[in-house]
C-alpha cells in the first residue's frame, strides 16, 4: 500500500482582509451588446472565459482572447467589444479595497500594459493557473447562496489573489488602511533596530512585499517623512547620542551607523544638525 503524506507549514497572517467583493458578474455577447465607456471607484477584474474581441479604455484598444486576464484600476474609463464570429463571454469581479502595481513587465509574455491618466490597466493570460476553476466555483456558490456562501465566496477571492501573485510581474497590493499602517509600523521598527545596515528603498519592498513607489507613499503618510529619511534622522540622532556619550572617532561612529564614507556622514550630519559632527562634539564637551 502506498502512503504520501504531505505537510503544511505554518503560514503567515493573511494579507487580504481589506478587500471586499463586491459583485461577480457573467456575461456573453448575443447580438445586443452595447460598448459604452464606463468606469468604477474600485478594480475591476475581466476574465474572458471564452470567444474574442477587443478591450476598450481612453483612445486605446487591445485584442483579448480566451483565459485573458484584464485588471482595470479605480476611475479608468474602459469598455469591451465582441468579435461576432467568436463571441465574447467573460466574468467580471468588482474588489474593493486593492490596489496592483506591475513589476518586471518585460518578463510576461503576450502582456499588455496601458498607463492611463486615471490609472493602469493590465492584460495577461492565465491559462497556466487555475483562476478559472476558481472563479466557477465562486459563480456557484453565489448562484446556489447556500448557507455560509458568502465566506465561501471571500474565501475563493483571496485564493485568486494569491494564484494571480504567482505571476513575478504581479503586485497586489491591499490598500486599506488598517493593513498599510501595520506595514508601515513593521517597516519602522525594522529601521529602528537595523538602521546600521546596508539598507535601500528595494531592501524595504522586498520585506513589505509592496510596490517601491506605493511603500514610499505609505510610509510617508503615516510618519511624515519618506522610509530612506527616516532612516537618515534615525542615523543621525544616533549619532549625537554616541558624539555626546562616547570617545569613538568619527571614523569609527560613521562606519557603526552604516554611513559608505566618513565624509558622507559629516555631509549628512552639518545638512541636519547645522554642525560637523566634531564642532558638534566640541560644543556638547564645553557644555558639560
Amino acid at each position: 500500500m502506498g502512503n504520501t503524506r504531505h505537510c503544511i507549514g505554518n503560514s503567515e497572517p493573511s494579507r487580504f482582509d481589506g478587500l471586499k467583493l463586491l459583485y461577480i458578474s457573467t456575461s456573453k455577447y448575443e447580438g445586443d451588446w452595447q460598448s459604452i465607456l464606463h468606469s468604477h471607484s474600485f478594480c475591476e477584474l475581466f476574465y474572458v472565459v471564452r470567444g474574442s474581441g477587443s478591450f476598450i479604455t481612453e483612445d486605446m484598444e487591445f485584442p483579448v482572447h480566451e483565459n485573458d486576464m484584464v485588471i482595470i484600476s479605480p476611475h479608468v474609463q474602459h469598455t469591451e467589444k465582441s468579435l461576432h464570429a467568436t463571441p465574447l463571454e467573460y466574468i467580471a469581479l468588482g474588489i474593493d479595497g486593492l490596489t496592483f502595481s506591475f513589476e518586471n513587465i518585460a518578463a510576461a509574455q503576450d502582456s499588455v500594459l496601458i498607463e492611463t491618466p486615471s490609472g493602469n490597466v493590465y492584460k495577461y493570460n492565465t491559462q497556466s493557473s487555475n483562476v478559472y476553476a476558481y472563479l466557477n466555483i465562486m459563480l456557484i456558490e453565489i448562484t446556489n447562496k447556500e448557507e455560509n456562501y458568502e465566506a465561501v465566496c471571500r474565501s475563493l477571492l483571496e485564493i485568486v489573489m494569491l494564484c494571480m501573485l504567482r505571476n513575478d510581474h504581479l503586485c497586489i497590493i491591499p490598500n486599506n488602511s488598517s493593513f498599510l499602517n501595520r506595514e508601515c509600523v513593521q517597516i519602522k521598527n525594522y529601521l529602528d533596530a537595523s538602521y546600521m545596515e546596508n539598507i535601500s528603498l528595494d531592501t524595504l519592498a522586498q520585506r513589505s512585499h509592496m510596490n517601491k513607489y506605493y511603500l514610499v507613499h505609505a510610509f510617508t503618510k503615516y510618519v511624515g517623512v519618506s522610509p530612506i529619511t527616516y532612516l537618515l534622522q534615525r542615523r543621525i540622532d544616533e549619532g549625537k547620542s554616541l558624539l555626546s556619550s562616547t570617545s569613538y572617532s568619527i571614523s569609527q561612529i560613521s562606519s557603526s551607523l552604516g554611513f559608505s564614507s566618513q565624509s558622507y556622514f559629516s555631509q549628512a550630519f552639518k545638512k541636519a544638525v547645522g554642525q560637523t559632527p566634531v564642532q558638534y562634539r566640541n560644543q556638547f564637551r564645553q557644555q558639560h
